[in-house]
């Protein structure tokens, strides 16, 4: 069945797309914590060099699939190798990032949760313990989760319902320059403090002693999980891309935008902590069970400064999550829409009823389900394991072996160079073919088993 296939408007717009994709929940919510589980300046340097030698080749993988063949992750494996079995790997990049948008989907429901806080001036400023006990009670409740929860999931999947121009594309030109300039606003507040020095410090003044294989294999994850790479978001944005952009320079400019992004916000939370006498590896919650009990202090001094600080930081927590999202549900309407004739209505209402439910036993394992485990750990952090540890890093592996070792090399000279042929082309398409090639296959290998054998 021939499906009109929409696109992007413009180059800039594709851009703009997949930055907004990138820039996401992965830099507010998970970079500082991770970086506070994992030695703060230590691990941003190993994440930085990931982001570059690892992830940046993935994601150029990525992209030469998608729009070499204009088709999502099933259909463009299908198409570039007809008669072999990787169309069923490319069925695995459909499955992830659903998985990944349904417990990403409690997350932001918390941030609206949240936010109806701030609006309502609930926050108190008596103790971190108190707040600390607010975020539990709250995250395991049953129904204000579960609400908050169900109420995430319909923006997005309005957003995506209204498709590819009119959804996607102008949301994602609206929210890259705003999260820049809210995270902005919060960083300068956050280095004002007193005693956000030693946030600081913790930041730039890195201490190697402490690195193990573990803390290797959770930055190169995390890139994986910022860039949503792996569960082919990249690849299926890119396939509403015309041909004339530069897939080099859009993918160095989203992986630099991202960087950047994630950096600042970790001078934006980081400092604010210490600055509060706070651990900074507080895990998942340190954006819930912390910061709300640094904008309470904010507040003994000036309580309306203390509530927009709140309000602007949870909005940005907000739209930060639902610019990933889309991305993600987005490519199982791909693969419904051109594998099996669905209407993007259809197909929207089938994710949405789908992700409802794994979202749920997500959100509940905060409460109710706490005692179910699987593997050891709930439900919730199984399916961030699972998917940021194991599946997204096989689907990154996945790429780059079709990219440099199945697709014809000339038509992938073709994307990576747009047909240009001089002495620099070629020599930026060598490094970039042997970094897909042979370098991030055998990485990749070796932090996959490092995942395995943690």
């Amino acid at each position: 069945m021939t499906v009109k296939r929409e696109t992007f408007g413009s180059q800039l717009a594709a851009v703009a797309a997949m930055a907004s994709s990138a820039i996401g929940l992965g830099n507010i919510w998970r970079f500082p914590y991770m970086a506070g589980q994992y030695g703060g300046a230590a691990f941003i340097i190993i994440y930085i060099l990931c982001s570059f030698f690892l992830a940046l080749p993935i994601m150029l993988s990525e992209m030469v699939i998608g729009r070499s063949a204009h088709l999502g992750t099933f259909g463009a494996m299908e198409k570039l190798a007809p008669g072999t079995k990787w169309k069923w790997m490319g069925l695995l990049t459909v499955v992830t990032p659903l998985i990944i948008a349904s417990f990403y989907s409690v997350v932001g429901g918390w941030s609206i949760g949240y936010l109806w806080k701030s609006l309502t001036l609930s926050f108190s400023a008596s103790s971190l313990e108190d707040s600390t006990l607010v975020f539990a009670t709250f995250s395991s409740s049953v129904w204000g989760p579960l609400i908050c929860f169900v109420l995430f999931l319909a923006i997005n999947c309005i957003i995506v319902l209204a498709g590819v121009r009119k959804g996607i594309e102008k949301f994602s030109n609206f929210t890259m320059y705003f999260l820049f300039a809210l995270i902005v606003v919060i960083m300068l507040y956050s280095l004002s403090l007193d005693g956000s020095k030693a946030g600081v410090d913790y930041l730039v003044k890195p201490d190697f002693h402490n690195l193990t294989p573990k803390v290797f294999s959770s930055a190169m994850g995390q890139s994986f999980f910022s860039l949503s790479l792996g569960v082919g978001t990249i690849l299926t944005y890119s396939s509403y891309a015309h041909d004339e952009g530069k897939l080099v320079s859009i993918a160095a400019g989203t992986a630099g935008f991202d960087l950047i992004f994630a950096v600042i916000a970790g001078f934006a939370i980081m400092p604010a902590v210490f600055a509060a006498g706070i651990s900074p590896g507080q895990g998942p919650g340190l954006i819930f069970s912390t910061l709300p009990y640094i904008f309470a202090k904010m507040g003994l001094t000036s309580p309306w400064i203390s509530a927009l600080v709140s309000i602007l930081f949870f909005l940005m927590i907000l739209v930060a999550a639902v610019s990933s999202c889309i991305s993600m549900i987005e490519v199982g309407v791909a693969y419904l829409i051109e594998q099996h004739g669905f209407t993007r209505r259809g197909a929207v209402l089938l994710l949405f009823f789908g992700m409802l439910g794994l979202g749920a036993l997500c959100s509940l394992s905060f409460g109710p389900l706490a005692d179910v485990h699987i593997f050891g750990v709930s439900i919730f952090s199984f399916c961030d394991m699972l998917t940021s540890n194991y599946l997204m890093t096989f689907g990154g592996l996945l790429f780059v072996i079709f990219a440099g070792w199945k697709m014809d090399k000339e038509e992938v000279r073709r994307q990576l160079t747009n047909g240009a042929s001089g002495t620099f082309a070629s020599r930026i398409f060598g490094f970039e073919y042997f970094l897909i090639r042979y370098v991030s296959p055998l990485v990749i290998f070796a932090i996959f088993l490092t995942n395995l054998a943690s």
